[in-house]
C-alpha cells in the first residue's frame, strides 16, 4: 500500500509542468495597483505580487513605509512606474537599484508619445494608463522585466501577455465606440486634477483639471474661478470626482457655478491614480478603465451598457 501510494504521488508529480513544482513563485513588488495587475496578468502562477498602493492612495504623495522597505528588500523584482509619478520615492528607488533589480516600467514608453509635464520642463505626464493603447507598452515592459528575472518561463510570460494585450485591444475598441457616442459639444471632462490628458488626446475630449498633473500642485482660487466661468459659458452640467483625490475643490467648483445661477452635478466618481477594491472587477486595470469609460460616456449623454463592456461593473450606470 505504501509503495503504491508513493508511485501514485510520483506519477502525479511527473504530470505537472516542471515550473509548477520545481520552482517557487517569483516575488514581485509593484508600486501602483495598475502595475501590480499587469504583473499578475503576465506572470500568472509564476509570480507572487505585492502591490504597495491600494484603493484611494495617491501615488504622487506616497512615501514608503517600513513594511514596504522590508517587502522590497526581500523581493526578486521591484516594478515602479517612473515618469515622476512616485515623486516622493524616486531617490529611494535609485538607491535600491544598486542592490536589487528595480525597473521603472513606464520609462520604456516612447517619449514621442508622452505629454509634457505642466510643472517640470524635463518631465512627462505619468498617467499613461488612461490610454489602453499606451498601457500596452507598459505591459510589454513588465513582460520583459519578468522574463529577465525568470528566463525559463519566457514562453509562459509571452503567452499570458498576448492574452492580456488582446483584452486591452478590446477595451480600446469599446472606448472608441462609447466615447464617440457623446455629443461633440459635451466632450468636456472636468476633474479634480489633470490625470486624464492621455484619455482626452486618445478620444478627442477637452480635459480640465482643478489641479495640475501632480496632486501636489496648488488648486488656486483663480483656477477655480476660471473653471466656474467655463462651466457657465459652455453650459456644462457634469463634473467628475476622483477616488484618490479629495473632493473639496470640486465642491467649491459646484458651489461657484451655483452662485452664478448654473446647476452642475457630479457625473460620477472616476478611478484616476488608483484602482478599485481588491477582488472586484474595478480592482483590475480592465475593470478600472471600463468603469471610467462607461461613467464618463453615460454622464455626458451617450447610451452605454448598464454594466460596462463586459457586464461586470459592480453598479449599473
Amino acid at each position: 500500500m505504501i509503495r503504491r501510494s508513493f508511485l501514485a504521488a510520483l506519477t502525479f508529480a511527473a504530470a505537472l509542468p516542471l515550473t509548477a513544482w520545481a520552482e517557487t513563485p517569483l516575488k514581485v513588488v509593484a508600486t501602483t495597483g495598475m502595475i501590480a495587475d499587469a504583473a499578475r496578468q503576465v506572470g500568472g502562477d509564476q509570480v507572487e505580487v505585492k502591490g504597495l498602493m491600494g484603493p484611494g492612495v495617491d501615488p504622487h504623495a506616497y512615501r514608503q513605509t517600513r513594511s514596504d522597505i522590508v517587502a522590497m528588500t526581500r523581493a526578486d523584482l521591484i516594478l515602479w512606474h517612473g515618469l515622476y509619478l512616485e515623486a516622493q520615492m524616486e531617490g529611494f528607488f535609485h538607491d535600491l537599484g544598486r542592490k536589487r533589480t528595480v525597473v521603472a516600467v513606464a520609462e520604456g514608453v516612447d517619449k514621442s508619445k508622452l505629454r509634457a509635464h505642466d510643472d517640470y520642463a524635463d518631465k512627462y505626464d505619468p498617467h499613461v494608463w488612461m490610454s489602453p493603447a499606451l498601457w500596452r507598452d507598459v505591459v510589454v515592459e513588465v513582460q520583459e522585466a519578468l522574463t529577465a528575472a525568470r528566463p525559463e518561463a519566457a514562453d509562459v510570460f509571452a503567452a499570458n501577455a498576448q492574452i492580456h494585450l488582446a483584452e486591452l485591444d478590446a477595451l480600446t475598441a469599446y472606448a472608441d465606440q462609447a466615447l464617440a457616442a457623446v455629443p461633440e459639444n459635451n466632450r468636456v471632462l472636468v476633474t479634480a486634477h489633470d490625470a486624464f490628458g492621455y484619455f482626452g488626446a486618445a478620444y478627442g475630449y477637452d480635459v480640465m483639471g482643478i489641479q495640475g498633473i501632480s496632486t501636489q500642485s496648488e488648486a488656486g482660487l483663480n483656477r477655480i474661478g476660471e473653471l466656474v466661468d467655463t462651466l457657465v459659458d459652455q453650459q456644462l452640467t457634469a463634473v467628475f470626482v476622483e477616488s484618490s483625490v479629495s473632493d473639496r475643490s470640486m465642491r467649491a467648483l459646484i458651489e461657484g457655478a451655483a452662485a452664478k445661477g448654473h446647476d452642475v452635478g457630479v457625473g460620477g466618481e472616476l478611478y484616476s491614480d488608483a484602482m478599485g477594491e481588491p477582488g472586484t472587477y474595478e480592482g483590475t486595470y480592465v475593470g478600472m478603465l471600463d468603469h471610467n469609460i462607461t461613467v464618463i460616456a453615460g454622464a455626458l449623454g451617450a447610451d452605454v451598457p448598464d454594466r460596462g463592456m463586459n457586464g461586470k461593473l459592480s453598479a449599473g450606470f
